[in-house]
């Protein structure tokens, strides 16, 4: 065997445990043996149309079995996934697609149409729809008909390149996060140690797998197991409890928004869910009041704490620390690492507060195409600056104190204000912008716009709305704008955030 990073997984398991359930997908069951076969036609489809080694292949879809099988193929051939949010808008998918050098997208035809402005955008010609297609564009299944088949097995190290993934700009631009072979393997190990993953495990994916967390923190390590994934195109709470219920899952892993709506359902008191054994959450802290309805089930949940740069998990907290450690993002994961440090990059002591650092072979390769960010993101002796600060207590469990970077967590997804705010300056009238996260009961917090506009103009919440359709992702365009005399800034200009979340988030 030549490769020796995740695009060995499909083969390795059609060997070990070929008639074993892979993916469930609607009614639709598909084996190991089934899965590994069509990524090897797959391959073979991308391998025809000159994609090798170092080769970006970009995906623009929900979670379906192509997404893995699309995912494992470019490994197989030493390719670069590249998965791309479909909440993105026009502009931010030509960003993703043009700056990952994409050489092909494969995309799902229901998407086609709001995804083709970005396509278009980034000018990239070769685009391959899921399913049949037509005669003038061929899909996938289309396609893999009149492939040569056979398995590549290329040469492929844990330092090689294996996915893409686009965090949220902290300068108006989302960066690529290089993760390789390797980052991709150790998060799904870390996983299966701390999560306790076994191959009896049914896992149901109602998180994106777009999202790192629900790749490299779900399915990965559950694949890796010869566990069974139940994949959910869009989550709905009562639709994710008959699902439960039906397929006896096992794990569930999702935000606080998420949980919150599944025991807020009608059908919660009335659903199975005695086969639910791992519950995990990530995003923000878990509200008591969703502990307690857990709980109340006899369940507990592991929470955690990580980025697209630590592929992404960092830290988790056992459920059965829940309680005493209430608060925390707990310990470092297995093969991971956590220090802090003061502003002069020296430890602190325990219960100080400063940036947390994060050392590990799950932490990225850096930043594509951007030296000066990469550099910056690490410190002299190679740990990753997290950016976030935090302290660690006496037993070594880790609190996340701020958000350095005052990143807004809403449902999940991850906001950087200054990218929204160098958008919302070109309104007419806006003289001045802070935009905050402002807690939520649903989706723990959402981002709201501060400004201080022209003296006679006036600026609206449907003027800022109205602006941002289109541009950015929805869930980034504030809720609701607060017009203010003046914004509060330290003395070198900066706007005081933390005095306007004090101020507006109560």
């Amino acid at each position: 065997m030549h490769n020796h990073g995740i695009g060995a997984w499909a083969a390795t398991r059609r060997r070990k445990s070929p008639d074993r359930v892979a993916i469930v997908a609607g009614d639709a069951q598909v084996t190991y043996r089934e899965f590994a076969d069509q990524v090897d036609r797959i391959s073979s489809v991308l391998r025809h149309r000159g994609l090798g080694r170092g080769d970006a292949v970009a995906y623009i879809g929900e979670n379906c079995p192509e997404f893995l099988e699309v995912m494992f193929a470019a490994a197989q051939l030493g390719a670069v996934f590249v998965p791309v949010n479909t909440r993105l808008a026009p502009p931010e998918i030509a960003h993703v697609l043009a700056d990952s050098g994409a050489r092909v997208v494969i995309v799902d035809p229901a998407l086609r149409e709001r995804a083709q402005p970005g396509i278009d955008g980034a000018r990239i010609g070769d685009v391959i729809p899921t399913g049949e297609g037509d005669a003038r564009h061929p899909g996938l299944d289309q396609l893999i008909r009149t492939a040569s088949g056979g398995h590549a097995d290329e040469e492929v190290g844990p330092d090689d390149p294996a996915a893409i993934i686009y965090t949220s700009g902290t300068t108006g631009k989302a960066k690529g996060a290089v993760l390789t072979h390797g980052n991709l393997t150790w998060v799904a190990l870390n996983c299966i140690i701390d999560y306790d993953v076994v191959s009896t495990d049914i896992a149901l994916m109602i998180s994106p797998l777009f999202h790192v967390a629900s790749l490299g923190m779900g399915a990965l390590p559950v694949f890796l197991k010869g566990g069974t994934l139940v994949l959910e195109k869009g989550f709905d709470p009562g639709r994710a409890l008959a699902l439960i219920a039906r397929h006896r899952v096992t794990m569930l892993s999702g935000v606080p928004t998420t949980y919150q709506l599944m025991a807020d359902h009608p059908d919660w008191a009335g659903t199975d869910l005695s086969s639910l054994r791992k519950l995990t959450c990530g995003g923000s802290a878990v509200p008591t009041r969703i502990l307690n309805a857990y709980e109340e089930r006899g369940m507990s949940f592991s929470q955690g704490y990580g980025m697209t740069e630590t592929s992404p998990g960092a830290t988790s907290l056992a459920p059965e620390m829940t309680r005493e450690k209430q608060g925390s993002v707990g310990l470092p994961h297995f093969f991971t690492d956590v220090r802090i440090a003061d502003e002069q990059g020296a430890m602190v002591a325990r219960g100080t507060v400063g940036e947390i650092e994060i050392s590990g072979p799950n932490v990225f390769a850096g930043y594509l195409n951007l030296p000066d960010a990469t550099a910056a993101a690490f410190t002299a002796d190679g740990w990753f600056r997290s950016g976030d600060l935090g302290y660690l207590d006496a037993d070594g469990y880790l609190f996340i104190a701020d958000r350095l970077k005052d990143m807004i967590i809403s449902g999940g997804e991850n906001i950087y204000p200054a990218e929204v705010e160098n958008l919302i300056s070109d309104v007419a009238g806006v003289t001045g912008v802070a935009v905050i996260g402002v807690p939520d009961e649903r989706w723990g917090e959402v981002p709201w716009a501060i400004l201080t506009v022209a003296p006679g103009t006036e600026v609206s919440l449907e003027d800022v709305r109205g602006h941002l359709e289109g541009r950015i992702a929805r869930y980034k365009i504030p809720k609701n704008v607060v017009v203010v005399d003046e914004l509060p800034r330290t003395a070198s200009g900066k706007v005081r955030k933390a005095e306007l979340r004090t101020r507006f988030g109560g």
